[in-house]
């Protein structure tokens, strides 16, 4: 049974029947246009042609009125059918309880005043909190949620000045990677008249002495071309707090090198600059600069962009950094900026691989990884073991931020069941005390975390967490919900999600799956999964699959995937090889063009990860593995809700838009291909909390539906 196709242009649109939500019937998706595009890309072997019919659905929404007329269209068909999906109200009123309660950030102390994040439950976005002191009265200083109505700018970063007077902060707006920079007085609350635009890929770092901060910025694009073009050209600006943004002065640039990004940090001691470049993802040249020498030079203390080095801390010229050179697990050295040759190890790498590390209390913190769960250990500055830090559990970690000469510092630790709790670690004494921990509308008794290991290809053994509500057995046939990433080395931790958390209070199982390609088990886990061996990744997920069903967990009847970003790429990859394997899936703001993405905005930095299409033998891998280029036609195919949204400038809407549109047009059985293209937002962060309930709601209706899980009479009770 053929689909009809109808015009996108003239937003008109038909549906398959009035219960749309029927296994076996089809959706009659909008018309999609195609144009003869045809590219050509070398091949070892010479050259090869590729269509791009859809080539422009690349074009902005902002921009092309054909393309958002495209969108509208899409949207009002996946619209309509999410809405006869049952139980999609019965979800969002019940994951807007569960997200209800309160949530803090790690506090930071700068001047005696310590600043963090509170959440009060549904607020869309957090307000930034100040207070004088542990025992001070708290007060807010920068609410985003008083900027726009619909929650849609949000405060992207923040950083004090050294003695806490001012307090220099990001804006995101639409979700955009682009953020202004203002800067507000901490006693008045009064907002200052600096405002600094183009800023991207960027922290905010301040000097010694508070007269103004360090940043990176993009020269200012074309009109029309802000969300799409590619960033180059980026340099390092000191900017004094109080003149235009007009009288900033140039640090670092290179413009005869201008996909060279640049980064800087202001040293412990405010008396040297930290210059970092990079072309891409992976790998960074690391400088010096003294801030105390009338025409200093910088030094280069790593060349090259082939290994990681970050700043941790320093006394005087002896530097400390993390480093992967000759260390896949990493190592914390010591160099000496004053004869950069002259350096050694103070913490050797070890069996398993360093995450972080921090300089708090004339002590080190490093965080290691131990099968992908968190282990913190305590260091002095010589590199001796003093103590391992007691955790709670199976977890992860964040914070350990602070100064060198702070005796205390705060961490999180939070897991699958358990939502972040904030600990006061006394650096010297080794005592941690619960600081703030969250009131819960929930057991986390309730739910059972589990760890599997499972053989891939390679002979690699991968790492798996099961996590479920402790009244859910292995029946065979129990919904599930399998996610991975796969990539940059990212490693997925055992982080609290209440948005998985209902899926496991639905009866739903949940499933994160250690991929290749993450930093689990240090870079040698990164390269297993990158470059001509990122099929090693899709090998991973298809056999964690594969494991859930062997385990007696479920079926391919009852199997959803998701993935997120380089994740929405593995959804896409493994769909096409796989169709049979699952019954749902869940592609979010996906890089599906393995032949275009490096031609936007970020995209060309992902080439450390992915390889350059204009490179002939990378080309035949990227093009064997494509999404967009490899949808099999005749194969039926799992449903799909693929997710995008309009101001997605870091993996562009485009590839999302050409995917379905290909899928739309192949014949892959009755399953729906439907996608949701949120407006007024990006790439992730900074979605307001309001939408980002209305989107899981639709995904958990359309997996519960696809999986098997009943919804047709309210949603389980489970434990009861």
């Amino acid at each position: 049974m053929p689909r009809t196709l109808f015009s996108a242009l003239a937003l008109t649109t038909a549906l398959a029947g009035t219960a749309l939500a029927q296994e076996g019937e089809y959706l009659d998706y909008p018309e999609t246009a195609t144009v003869d595009q045809v590219d050509t890309y070398q091949t070892p072997d010479g050259t090869e042609e590729v269509a791009d019919p859809y080539r422009w659905l690349e074009d902005s929404v902002r921009t092309n009125p054909d393309v958002a007329a495209w969108v509208a269209a899409q949207n009002e068909v996946t619209n309509a059918y999410l809405e006869t999906l049952p139980g999609r109200a019965a979800i969002e009123d019940r994951l807007t309880e569960l997200w209800n309660y309160e949530r803090f950030d790690t506090p930071e102390e700068d001047g005696g005043r310590y600043f963090y994040s509170r959440n009060d439950g549904l607020q869309n976005q957090s307000v930034y909190y100040v207070q004088d002191g542990l025992d001070g009265d708290p007060r807010a200083l920068i609410d985003p949620n008083a900027w726009t109505e619909d929650g849609t700018q949000a405060l992207a970063g923040t950083s004090p000045s050294p003695d806490g007077s001012m307090v220099a902060y990001l804006v995101a707006d639409g979700g955009s990677d682009w953020r202004t920079i203002h800067v507000i007085d901490v006693e008045t609350g009064e907002v200052m008249d600096d405002r600094i635009e183009w800023a991207k890929f960027t922290g905010v770092s301040w000097a010694a002495d508070g007269a103004g901060f360090y940043y990176s910025r993009y020269p200012a694009p074309d009109e029309g071309s802000e969300f799409t073009s590619l960033n180059m050209n980026q340099a390092v600006y000191f900017h004094t707090v109080g003149t235009p943004q007009s009288d900033d002065v140039m640090v670092m640039s290179d413009p005869d090198n201008p996909e060279l990004g640049w980064g800087a940090t202001v040293s412990e001691d405010g008396d040297f600059l930290v210059l970092t470049s990079w072309t891409g993802t992976d790998g960074n040249g690391t400088y010096v600069l003294s801030l105390t020498e009338p025409n200093a030079q910088p030094v280069e203390i790593f060349e090259g962009f082939g290994n990681n080095h970050t700043y941790v801390t320093n006394v005087g010229s002896r530097f400390l950094f993390q480093t992967d050179l000759d260390a896949p697990n990493g190592r914390i050295v010591e160099v000496d900026v004053l004869n950069p040759d002259d350096r050694s190890d103070v913490i050797a790498e070890g069996e398993t691989p360093i995450q972080s590390a921090s300089a708090v209390g004339n002590h080190l913190i490093v965080e290691r990884l131990e099968d992908a769960k968190a282990a913190v250990s305590v260091y002095d500055l010589d590199g001796n073991l003093v103590r391992n830090v007691d955790l709670p559990g199976i977890g992860s970690v964040g914070g350990f931020g602070g100064h060198l000469d702070s005796p205390e510092t705060f961490y999180t630790f939070s897991s699958f069941n358990r939502p972040a709790t904030i600990y006061r670690y006394d650096v010297e004494s080794g005592e941690s005390a619960v600081f703030r921990e969250p009131d819960l509308n929930f057991d986390p008794e309730d739910y059972v975390v589990e760890q599997v290991f499972f053989e891939s290809s390679g002979d690699a053994q991968v790492p798996m967490f099961i996590v479920r509500h402790r009244s859910v057995e292995a029946t065979g046939v129990q919904p599930t919900l399998l996610y991975g990433y796969g990539g940059f080395g990212i490693a997925q931790l055992p982080t609290f999600d209440v948005r998985r958390l209902q899926w496991m209070e639905m009866g739903g199982v949940f499933a994160l799956v250690n991929l290749r390609g993450g930093s689990e088990y240090g870079r040698a886990w990164h390269d297993a999964g990158r470059l001509q061996n990122k099929q090693n990744v899709f090998d991973d997920f298809i056999n964690a699959a594969e494991e859930l069903i062997d385990l007696g967990w479920t079926t391919p009847d009852n199997l959803a995937i998701e993935g997120r970003s380089n994740g929405g790429l593995l959804i896409g990859a493994v769909v096409n090889q796989r169709p049979d394997l699952f019954a749902a899936g869940l592609p979010t703001v996906g890089v599906m063009d393995m032949l275009r993405f490096n031609q936007f905005t970020a995209g060309r930095f992902w080439v450390d990860d992915y390889g350059s299409p204009q490179d002939p033998e990378m080309f035949e891998i990227l093009r064997a593995y494509s999404p967009y280029h490899n949808v099999a036609e005749g194969e039926d195919y799992p449903a799909l809700l693929i997710l995008t949204a309009d101001t997605d400038d870091r993996v562009v809407p485009g590839h999302s838009f050409k995917y379905a549109a290909a899928l739309q047009a192949a014949e892959t059985g009755p399953a729906p291909t439907v996608i949701r293209i949120e407006t007024r937002a990006g790439h992730g962060a900074g979605t307001p909390v309001s939408k980002l309930i209305e989107e899981t709601a639709d995904k958990w209706a359309f997996i519960a539906f696809h999986t098997g899980l009943d919804l047709s009479g309210g949603l389980p009770q489970l434990g009861e």
